[in-house]
């Protein structure tokens, strides 16, 4: 049995070579100077346009860094000049100030506010006051809608410092942070660490009341009214002083 013949295969070489044939002359000619001329300058555009996007790309980079460094140099300009840098905070303003910001961290979080819940609270007493190398004490704010949620470990810039976060019925959070004073900065006296202090802070991150007690600072954030936060800082500093 004879299989049947791609005729259309046959067609299309036939043309091919048909073609060819045609133009024989053409084909063995050199390429047209016009032609070499073109497909150069073609070339040469496209090598310029890729070191135009280079160069721009380059130049972006450059801009963005002097911005940035510019933007720093006048940020540090205006600390310098209105005295409002942290190197000038003293060792307690510092602390409220690492306070808030913890707060401010901690305070979105639904799942995992704390490291160790209130249901162990004999266990995190006992770890936090041997982190911290001092007998803590979690006050009991019930009296005034607050229960303690939990805790954590912090680092500070004078070794650990602890947070211990509570929470009203409404939802609104509290916390008390606390740590070591002594190493926190050079340009306070020992009498200004050592000494008890209890202020209020409202230009810090979070509103806070804050004192220092024998080179242990405590700071109550959070954002409630200030009567509460007064009420709420009473009943710690009567608690743990």
């Amino acid at each position: 049995m004879t299989l049947p013949h791609d005729t259309s295969e046959s067609a299309d070489v036939g043309l091919e070579a048909a073609l060819r044939d045609m133009h024989r002359e053409v084909l063995s000619e050199s390429v047209p100077p016009t032609l070499l001329g073109a497909a150069k300058r073609l070339d040469a555009l496209r090598q310029k346009n890729r070191q135009f996007w280079r160069g721009g790309a380059l130049a972006a980079g450059v801009v963005l860094s002097f911005g940035a460094g510019w933007i720093a140099n006048s940020q540090l300009s205006v600390n310098q000049h209105s005295g409002g840098s942290v190197s000038q905070a003293s060792p307690v303003q510092e602390f409220v100030r690492q306070a808030g910001f913890a707060y401010s961290v901690y305070l979105p979080e639904k799942r995992h506010p704390v490291e160790v819940a209130a249901t162990e609270q004999e266990h995190l007493v006992e770890w936090l006051s041997k982190r911290l190398g001092k007998p803590l004490r979690i006050p009991q704010l019930d009296a005034q809608g607050f229960e303690l949620v939990g805790g954590r470990l912090l680092p500070g810039e004078s070794g650990a410092r602890a947070q211990f976060m509570f929470e009203d019925h409404k939802g609104r959070r509290v916390t008390l942070y606390l740590g070591a004073l002594e190493k926190a900065s050079g340009k306070a006296s020992p009498q200004e660490i050592q000494a008890t202090q209890f202020r209020f802070e409202p230009d810090a991150p979070v509103p806070s009341f804050y004192w220092a007690d024998q080179g242990f600072g405590y700071a109550l954030s959070g954002q409630v009214d200030k009567h509460t936060l007064l009420a709420l800082s009473t009943l710690v500093y009567e608690q743990i002083r």
